[in-house]
């Protein structure tokens, strides 16, 4: 679809304003697409502005707008900024939201640039058909269109209790739309504006985004390849008075380290002698690699008090649209969580959700993790492998055995910006490591995923073309 529409933009010049394109049925004949391409395609470029759709009669080139029409469409915005900005004064951080470092994973590079920077799979990795088959099916279960109930589908919410290590129930799970909006939902039951949050160092950038739209004061804990340091933790818990800790004990977002069975006990321990909550975002326990050994089991079965709030996601192991994900806790706080969700979105729609059943409970399911287990060790070997070779400047400390990328450290004095835009000059897009801090970070780094690639091929190729980038920034 982006290819298509890319060629009919730069023909648009063949039209007068007004004038007709050629009728849907004759790009497809033309450009041996289907008519859905043709249509996505003329969509992206009505959204644009470019073309005008009209049912039964086609798509025409927009006419540009009348002398002086812009500028009274769009007004005078200036006063916004007074109004955005006039209670700073009184805030404790401003909630300004910046969603760089969410958007540099979100945005599709241009044409023919190889993606390391994406946080999903690669089309050829995500189980299409299954999920055709599980919405089909779910479109023609009885009350599919009907109001679900707010927590989630019961049978949905016992799904994620059994994943959830049998500690909790399923009466203490909410559904939610996506991992993301489940940690907003979290920070805002558990922090009010202006308070600190304990997060890892590094994170994954949106995180930072949430906290930070939310008022909150994100507060750096560093991690080695065994978790986040647990006397650090003691230490920022004591200086700052918080009372929340998220983190990713599970192939964290972007080093890929797995908290230590020594350090599980010490991160709860620590978090319920500060009367703090440690919110656990499993966040890619499904994309576990071929050669994992056992998984430690979620944080939830080790607590008993009430302490973990744990957010887990289908969306990492499918697609970047099947937005289904769990929120579990224990205690009053499930209230909370559950009424600041209501408020925010009502309820995920239930097709979604009984797309979600059929999807998890049917045969293709095992078989697309165990692919999709096989395909990423396959590709992270590639990588790993790669790098070693053409960039051994590059250091590669930890390689995980699960996730969907590589952390790299830079050469000291290295300018990320510049290498990330040489990268783009190359022909790859990668995502510069500052973004994943909260503070100034110790060294230079890039994050590489190898999830979105199409195989072996394109990680070499991808590769060559960092090595061009890196011997114009590093000389």
């Amino acid at each position: 679809m982006g290819e298509l529409a890319q060629k009919l933009r730069a023909e648009l010049d063949r039209y007068s304003p007004g004038g007709k394109l050629p009728s849907s049925r004759a790009l497809v004949e033309r450009f041996r697409v289907s008519p859905v391409t043709v249509s996505r395609a003329l969509g992206q470029l009505a959204a644009e502005g470019l073309v005008v759709t009209r049912p039964g009669a086609g798509a025409f080139r927009a006419r540009p707008p009348a002398a002086g029409a812009a500028a009274a469409a769009v007004g005078d915005t200036s006063w916004q900024e007074v109004t955005l900005s006039a209670d700073a004064a009184t805030e404790v951080v401003p909630r300004s939201v910046d969603a760089t470092g969410v958007l540099a994973t979100l945005a599709a590079p241009p044409p023919g640039v190889i993606e390391f920077n994406s946080g999903y799979l690669h089309a050829s990795l995500q189980p299409e058909r299954a999920m055709a088959a599980a919405l089909a099916r779910a479109g023609r279960r009885p009350g599919a269109w009907d109001r679900p109930p707010v927590e989630g589908l019961p049978e949905l919410r016992e799904w994620f209790a059994r994943g959830m290590g049998g500690a909790i129930t399923a009466a203490e799970v909410l559904v939610s739309a996506g991992g993301q909006s489940a940690l907003t939902t979290t920070l805002r039951a558990l922090a009010p504006p202006g308070a600190p949050v304990l997060l890892e160092s590094p994170t994954y950038p949106g995180l930072l985004a949430i906290a930070r739209a939310a008022g909150l004061r994100p507060v750096p804990v560093p991690v080695d390849t065994d978790g986040v340091r647990p006397e650090l933790l003691e230490a920022a818990f004591r200086a700052t008075g918080a009372r929340v800790f998220v983190c990713q004990p599970l192939f964290q977002n972007p080093t890929g380290a797995v908290l230590s069975a020594e350090r599980r006990p010490e991160v709860l321990r620590i978090a319920r002698e500060a009367g703090a909550f440690v919110v656990e975002d499993d966040f890619v326990r499904r994309l576990v690699h071929e050669d994992a050994g056992p998984l430690p089991s979620p944080l939830t079965t080790d607590d008993r008090d009430g302490v973990v709030v744990h957010v887990c996601s289908l969306t990492k192991a499918t697609s970047p649209s099947f937005r289904v994900s769990a929120l579990a806790a224990r205690g009053p706080v499930l209230e909370r969580l559950r009424a600041i969700q209501v408020v925010d979105h009502f309820f995920v729609p239930r097709p979604l959700q009984e797309a979600a059943l059929e999807l998890v409970g049917s045969p293709a399911w095992p078989r697309h993790l165990r692919t999709v287990a096989a395909e990423l060790r396959s590709r992270r070997d590639a990588l790993a492998a790669a790098l070693r070779l053409r960039l051994p400047e590059l250091a590669l400390p930890h390689v995980p055995a699960g996730g969907y990328h590589l952390w790299l450290r830079l050469p000291d004095g290295t300018d990320e910006l510049a290498l990330a835009a040489a990268a783009l000059r190359a022909g790859v897009a990668v995502a510069p490591g500052r973004p994943y801090f909260a503070a100034e970070p110790p060294a230079a780094h890039v994050r590489l995923s190898f999830a979105a690639l199409a195989g072996a091929g394109e990680i070499a190729e991808g590769v060559r073309r960092l090595r061009v980038a890196c011997d114009e920034v590093l000389g």
